[in-house]
């Protein structure tokens, strides 16, 4: 593989600051000192004087800019100015009113296109503007740490986390109330702030990425902060992508974006690729690869101009190390593993682990405890805005508890008399239960008790395509058997070769137990038939479509004295409309409230008012009385009209006969409930079958196999006995030779074989010399319908798979050994043993040290399908430990059987 590292210090440092706003000088010192003296007094603007001095300072340091002061001090300045602004917002009133402070305006730069500008006679552009210099400040600061080191990464992570932190902070609360001024700028716009605080969390998580490099995690580990990293750059990336941002911004930034995004989704695929090629997940890995040079690529080609080149280079890097992995892959896969590699679009998503947040800035930003102007508001005020809060809070709450509770009332009551469910099914809207319904659907959806006739089709084919598969494979060895004993016949004593009924009695006793094996299957076949059968009728209720035209209709009486029924059904819906009518406007009425508290802002008259402030509070509380009135008013009349329901629903039960419907409703809810366990058991069952059936079909085709080897190994022994023994009768003798006596033939386990030259020899038929090759088995295609079984692709999952290739340079012939039996009375019916355990169906793993041992014996020892968990099987339990693989589950193709499978393998 290519070297783990793919990133570098001076790529690391490709990053994005952002420029602070510019605005104009502005005179705060006259006005706000005018307004002190008029609403208050001189003296109480002379005692302000100092806080008036130090906010003329804060905006003129403002106003010099951040190269006349360092960047710590220009954050901290920054944050200072921020708090004394929210303590002139809470105290001076600024805007175009005559009553207020009119002669202040605020005038703004835009960060990125410097000819734009905002002019705006409120505070909320100037405490924008500061917020998002401030995050401006901590992208610089991140940018001039030395990110060579560990410390200077870790530095500039902080300052960027504070970044994104001041820029969320402006998006929550500011830009808003900023961009409903009469002029603004894009740049502190709800829609950028988001923008930009994505886009430094993606370079602090980047930061983030370099330390783990430099610190030797494992691939897994890099591979999902990689991929936050990418995920962070996407998100900014797609904001620039929309208006307003699309049109504002440099092509160099959109290009820097979209290479970062990519580069970092290549990484987090390059990362990943080496963690699957250590765990031999080979097909994966050259997808995961594929998808990360696909990425970089389309990259490149779609990326505006503007890019740095350091981070061209990168990607050009970052392409070279994923292909030469890709190619090694391959040919890897190509002889060895030959795993089918999935399609990009079928792969997760790459996992990702974000290690990044933004800084919570509340607690830096808190002007709660600014003592500037602290004065104007006295402390018995701030906590009388408190008890005024708790005042408001605690009327909410009561209402919002009788708003929900009135609700919940209506919902009980009108349950209680099954409404409006009878007056549905009265007009023919019948409905089930919604549990019901959908496991009605999921059994309509699989094809209906109708559907199970061609699954049954679907076992028969599979068991004939088994039996014909175990004929051809015992006419081989019985083809071989003959011709043996006629040379032995021939040639009397000088055939000296073991017989043929010696060396295949290991191979002879699996075909016997296979053969057992399917008799038993088909009587468990038999007894899923005979289920369905006698259950059909039962079923038969699962295929009405819809499932609720098989509901018990509510009729009218057959004979009426004085035809009342349709005013009594009219005044029982016209109420259950005016109940429905009564549940909107208890939902109204909660939002008012919410809407009411959520504009109540009673801080100006505290800080105005003159008289008692229990006498505001009782006027300002008064608001909410009319709203308390209308819930009271709603909630009287839902009592009266639900009493007027329950005298209704009394009078249509009784002319209805409601209580005969709901019993016999109650008895196809209960059929159908019974239909649906029948037929989940039977299918379960079937299921169960059809992986049997599969995977003993992989088992009797790999015997096969066995003995298409035997067999062509047995046919040229024979041929070069054949030139000893004319030899012999010749009279021709060589010394340098063995002799026919001594020559040595091996047994099944041990047989001398000559070296292939094609690897895949042993595993397809096709490949096996005319005198030798079985005929090829029948392999049964299932019906379209027939849903594919986890673990195989693109193909049957009933047709014959072909075992994997031993190496080459293997010298003797897997399994003929005789060193054990294939079946032990142990091991339950059809238990394929997993790895470990002489596993006859996991892809080996083909280490080079590993190369020289022969693959272990398939065992498919006991009866078969012994039954399924039902009626007609009273079989002991399965033994723990022993539970038997199904054959489709990845990674390896035959692991272990869910925990709920029973019918073919369990007792």
């Amino acid at each position: 593989m290519a070297a783990p590292s793919s990133m570098t210090a001076k790529t690391a440092n490709v990053m994005l600051t952002i420029p602070e706003k510019k605005t104009v000088s502005l005179d705060l010192y006259r006005p706000l000192r005018n307004y002190i003296v008029y609403n208050y007094s001189e003296r109480e603007a002379q005692n302000l004087e100092d806080d008036l001095q130090t906010l003329k300072q804060f905006r003129s340091d403002i106003e010099r800019g951040p190269n006349e002061s360092s960047l710590p001090a220009r954050r901290d300045l920054l944050q200072n100015y921020y708090k004394a602004l929210c303590a002139v917002e809470s105290r001076f009133p600024i805007s175009p009113d005559q009553d207020h402070i009119n002669s202040v305006t605020f005038t703004w730069y835009d960060a990125f296109k410097n000819k734009l500008k905002a002019a705006q006679q409120n505070i909320y552009l100037e405490k924008a503007a500061v917020l998002f210099n401030l995050g401006a400040v901590h992208s610089q600061m991140g940018l001039g740490f030395d990110r060579s080191s560990v410390e200077g990464r870790r530095q500039g992570s902080h300052s960027f986390i504070a970044a994104a932190g001041a820029f969320a902070f402006l998006r929550d609360n500011v830009a808003m109330k900023a961009s409903m001024g009469s002029s603004n700028t894009v740049d502190v716009s709800v829609e950028c702030a988001g923008m930009l605080e994505r886009l430094m969390l993606a370079q602090a998580q980047e930061c983030v990425f370099e330390n783990s490099i430099a610190k030797g995690n494992t691939p897994g580990v890099c591979a999902k902060i990689s991929r936050q990293v990418g995920l962070f750059y996407e998100e900014a990336l797609a904001a620039l992508n929309v208006a307003p941002l699309n049109q504002h911004f440099d092509k160099a930034w959109l290009a820097h974006v979209q290479l970062k995004a990519s580069l970092f989704y290549a990484e987090a695929c390059y990362r990943y690729s080496l963690e699957l090629h250590d765990k031999e997940e080979i097909a994966e890995e050259i997808a995961r690869l594929k998808s990360g040079v696909s990425a970089l690529s389309e990259a490149r080609k779609t990326s505006p101009r503007g890019a740095p080149q350091q981070l061209l280079d990168a990607i050009t890097k970052l392409e070279a190390s994923s292909n030469l992995n890709l190619e090694q892959a391959i040919k890897e896969n190509d002889r060895v593993y030959l795993m089918r590699v999935p399609p990009a679009s079928s792969l997760p998503p790459l996992a990702a682990f974000s290690l990044v947040k933004p800084m919570q800035m509340n607690d830096i930003l808190d002007a709660s405890k600014e003592k500037m102007f602290s004065s104007l508001v006295p402390d018995n005020s701030a906590k009388a805005l408190s008890r005024y809060t708790e005042m408001v809070d605690d009327v909410i709450r009561t209402q919002a508890e009788k708003l929900q509770q009135g609700s919940e009332l209506a919902r009980v009551r009108l349950r209680e008399m099954d409404l409006p469910d009878s007056i549905l099914a009265l007009e023919g809207n019948l409905s089930l239960p919604v549990a019901l319904k959908e496991d009605v659907e999921a059994v309509q959806i699989c094809g209906g008790p109708a559907g199970l006739d061609a699954e049954m089709q679907q076992l028969r084919d599979l068991k004939r395509v088994n039996q014909e598969l175990l004929v051809q494979t015992e006419e081989l060895l019985q083809k071989e058997a003959t011709e043996d004993t006629q040379f032995r016949t021939q040639f009397g004593t000088r055939w000296t070769r073991p017989q043929s009924t010696t060396l295949t009695k290991n191979l002879q006793d699996r075909l016997n137990r296979f053969a057992a094996n399917l008799k038993q299957a088909a009587e468990s076949d038999a007894r899923i038939e005979r289920s369905v059968r006698d259950h059909a009728a039962l079923m038969s209720i699962l295929d009405c479509r819809p499932i609720e035209s098989a509901l018990p209709t509510l009729a009218r009486p057959i004979l009426s004295l004085d035809a009342t029924e349709d005013a009594i059904v009219g005044a029982l819906k016209q109420s259950l409309r005016q109940l429905e009518t009564l549940g909107a406007q208890r939902a109204g009425l909660e939002d008012m409230l919410k809407d009411m508290k959520r504009k109540d802002d009673i801080l100006p008259k505290l800080m105005t008012f003159t008289g008692s402030q229990e006498d505001l509070f009782r006027k300002e509380i008064a608001k909410y009385d009319h709203l308390c009135e209308e819930i009271s008013q709603n909630l009287e009349a839902q009592e009266q009209l639900l009493l007027q329901i329950q005298a209704q629903n009394d009078e249509f039960a009784s002319i209805f006969n409601l209580e005969d419907y709901k019993a016999s409703r109650e008895r196809i809810y209960k059929q159908i409930e019974a239909a649906i366990m029948k037929y989940q058991e039977i299918k379960e069952n079937i299921n169960e079958g059809l992986k049997f059936y599969v995977t003993l079909q992989e088992a009797i085709t790999n015997v096969k196999q066995q003995c298409s080897d035997f067999v062509m190994t047995r046919n040229m022994q024979c041929r070069e006995m054949m030139e000893d023994v004319q030899r012999q009768i010749s009279g021709l003798s060589f010394q340098d030779n063995k002799s026919s006596s001594g020559y040595t033939y091996p047994s099944v386990g041990h047989a001398h074989q000559p070296p292939r030259s094609n690897p895949q020899m042993s595993t397809e038929t096709g490949h096996i010399p005319n005198s030798s090759r079985p005929h090829q088995a029948p392999t049964y295609q299932p019906p379209p319908q027939q849903p594919t079984m986890s673990g195989y692709s693109q193909t049957s999952p009933y047709s014959s798979p072909q075992p994997p290739a031993p190496p080459p340079q293997q010298p003797t012939m897997s399994g003929y050994s005789q060193t054990s039996p294939p079946y032990s009375s142990s091991q339950p019916p059809y238990h394929f043993p997993g790895q470990g355990q002489g596993q006859p169906y996991s892809h080996p793993q083909l280490h080079p040290q590993h190369q020289q041992q022969p693959p272990p014996s398939y065992e498919y020892g006991q009866p078969a399908y012994p039954g399924w968990r039902g009626p007609y099987y009273n079989a002991p339990p399965q033994q723990p430990g022993a539970m038997p693989q199904p054959p489709y589950t990845a990674p390896s193709p035959h692991p272990h059987p869910p925990p709920h499978q029973s019918g073919y393998y369990r007792q």
